[in-house]
């Protein structure tokens, strides 16, 4: 279970665990709200890292497919329209799946990164 980073492997204070579950919570679903009124909290600003970097790899994917699909003659946009259709509900349900995962995490009161992309880099110190 070496994925796995439990709240005390973290050193995250149970007080604010159970004073932020609700500023952790929203960091995947508007990161913002927590980015200001939660600044003081490890606890909360270790989701908000997971869902801002959750949304910079999903618009770095949008930027990525929109200049190929930019860039494609029409004549093989129109061949490739399948692969970049299915891409694309890929890339939503992973989003979509990555949100649910950090929403049962932080109301848990656990720190685990999300799949594939949370141990990328740390926004927030």
């Amino acid at each position: 279970m070496a994925d796995e980073v439990t709240t005390t492997a973290q050193g995250f204070d149970p007080q604010d665990i159970e004073q932020n579950k609700t500023m952790a919570i929203l960091a995947y679903i508007i990161w913002l709200v927590p980015l200001i009124a939660a600044n003081q909290s490890k606890f909360a600003r270790y989701h908000t890292n997971q869902g801002i970097l959750l949304s910079i790899c999903v618009v770095a994917l949008w930027i990525v497919i929109s200049i190929i699909t930019a860039i494609l003659p029409w004549s093989l946009l129109l061949t490739f329209a399948v692969i970049f259709s299915i891409l694309w509900i890929a890339v939503w349900i992973f989003y979509i799946v990555c949100i649910i995962m950090g929403i049962m995490a932080a109301s848990k009161g656990e720190a685990k990164p999300l799949p594939v992309i949370g141990n990328l880099f740390t926004i927030l110190k």
